[in-house]
């Protein structure tokens, strides 16, 4: 048996996310169903996380096995790419690894970034890869807020109801942001996320950026670990998976 990494990239908006599901397209689906055609077995892809409907991802990895030993990767590369590509999803990269390689278990940390426009003017260029919102945001207050997420914390204000994780418990590695000409990226780092949880944060983080809340009030629904004190979640076309570190 022999194991391989692919990295992928994908336009989430059309998709029901990554992880196959009873009903609707989802990116892991038309990906396997494709690798079966190359490979000509029954392959099972395995992808380090489900992405929700409409998330995108820049970098998303998944292994899969195959029976025989694919000859020529640059080549598999390009005859995968010929029936994904349309479907804008991309695979950017195939590497063997050894058999104790595992896309989800064996990630150290997951970079997540979601992005928003602040402007008067809607995004033409970047069209469904952000949140507009024209309400001028405090950066500061924004800053103020993700300082209160970093560290180990009981998450369960910002868990989706539908979340299956064992534990509400995750740690927050680091939250950056960066805002320029009204183009603000925030990204967040951790061994693993809740389930909405990286667009639950950013909606409690916009209602404090909006002024909507204060900062006593940011603090008192993160420990309230109540999921209706949560705000709106932010839309799912500004998330993207960015990469995941092994």
């Amino acid at each position: 048996m022999h194991r391989y990494q692919i990295l992928i990239e994908y336009v989430g908006t059309n998709f029901i996310g990554w992880q196959i599901q009873s009903k609707g397209k989802s990116i892991q689906k038309l990906i396997q169903i494709k690798l079966n055609k190359l490979l000509k077995e029954k392959v099972l892809l395995i992808g380090s996380g489900r992405t929700d409907s409409g998330v995108h991802a820049i970098e998303q990895s998944a292994h899969f096995d195959s029976k025989k030993e694919i000859q020529n990767l640059d080549k598999f590369l390009k005859s995968i790419n010929h029936f994904v590509n349309h479907k804008s999803i991309s695979i950017i990269d195939i590497k063997k690894k050894k058999l104790n390689f595992h896309a989800r278990f064996s990630a150290k940390q997951r970079i997540y970034k979601y992005v928003i426009f602040n402007r008067l003017s809607r995004p033409s260029i970047e069209k469904g890869r952000g949140w507009h919102i024209i309400k001028k945001l405090d950066i500061s207050l924004m800053k103020k807020g993700t300082k209160k997420l970093l560290g180990t914390k009981d998450f369960s204000t910002f868990r989706s109801s539908s979340c299956n994780a064992k534990s509400p418990i995750r740690t927050m590695k680091s939250i950056k942001i960066k805002s320029i000409k009204g183009r603000i990226e925030i990204q967040f780092k951790s061994q693993s996320f809740l389930q909405q949880q990286v667009r639950s944060m950013v909606g409690c983080l916009i209602y404090l950026a909006s002024k909507k809340w204060n900062l006593k009030k940011f603090t008192f629904v993160l420990k309230s670990k109540k999921r209706m004190l949560c705000a709106p979640p932010a839309p799912p076309e500004g998330l993207f998976l960015n990469k995941v570190i092994y």
